[in-house]
């Protein structure tokens, strides 16, 4: 497909998961023990897609952790939205179509092959019109019609050769005018989709992959571990419950972590309410 590139948005800040990306990139943030931008990667690697990603926030920790892997453009003076990130990656695009997702979009499909559930917006595609993976919406109220947007989309050059270069969103430059000219279509998607850009949503991605503990954790015997994500090299002491123990962090003995987000010794995210 070689006219089609792929870009990953892993730009933002990630206020709304606060305190969790004071020092991580939200797409740095692990769902079942994969960083979220190492599974949208994997969707488009699987497709044999060229891939760029763009970093602003904590950039650098982002570059490293793609090296050699996608192409990567840096905005150091800080976020430029999804439309001013896509437009910087403009020459690196050089006439391709734009096959878009967003770094914080968690997708699951069981019945599915990785790649498979993306690769259904390329299926017949006029090089002309924009599509949108999208879940149906409650009541039939959705962003677009019956949908709401479901973290990839599928742009053609001549919509990302126009974009301007100050900080704006793809929604406003590209989905909206293209809606408007009848030159947008909506690709049904039936399985599990979820933001992550809330503590509730990001605590729900790893419950989807639950029960998850690496074979590197250390889990006592005397623990209890209960529908919840264990990370990497993590030491779990006492009981946890619905919740997810980022790789190397701590749950002491006699502690009891229910529906929370811990990282490292005693940094603790604790989930109220809906999950999603």
């Amino acid at each position: 497909m070689s006219d089609i590139a792929a870009v990953i948005l892993a730009a933002g800040e990630g206020q709304r998961l606060r305190p969790l990306t004071l020092t991580v990139p939200k797409a740095l943030c692990p769902v079942g023990n994969v960083p979220l931008l190492d599974r949208a990667l994997a969707r488009v690697e699987a497709l044999g897609l060229p891939a760029a990603v763009n970093a602003a926030y904590l950039g650098e920790a982002v570059a490293r952790h793609v090296e050699g892997r996608a192409h990567v453009s840096v905005e150091p003076d800080g976020p430029l939205g999804t439309g001013g990130g896509l437009a910087r990656l403009r020459s690196w695009v050089d006439g391709r179509g734009v096959l878009l997702g967003n770094a914080d979009a968690y997708l699951h499909d069981a019945d599915l092959d990785p790649g498979a559930d993306i690769a259904a917006l390329l299926e017949g595609w006029d090089g002309e019109s924009v599509r949108m993976l999208g879940r149906p919406a409650p009541a039939g109220q959705g962003e677009f019609g019956e949908y709401d947007f479901a973290g990839f989309s599928l742009l053609p050059w001549r919509f990302v050769a126009t974009l301007p270069d100050h900080k704006h969103e793809v929604v406003r430059s590209v989905w909206r005018p293209a809606e408007r000219e009848g030159a947008l279509s909506v690709i049904p998607y039936g399985g599990t989709y979820l933001d992550t850009g809330t503590p509730a949503l990001y605590l729900a991605a790893n419950l989807h992959t639950a029960p998850l503990i690496a074979s590197s954790a250390l889990v006592s015997s005397s623990a209890v571990v209960e529908r919840s994500v264990v990370g990497d090299g993590a030491v779990v002491r006492g009981d946890v419950r619905d919740s997810v123990v980022w790789p190397g962090g701590h749950v002491a003995e006699g502690e009891v972590l229910t529906r929370s987000i811990r990282v490292g010794n005693d940094l603790t995210v604790a989930v109220e309410g809906p999950l999603a």
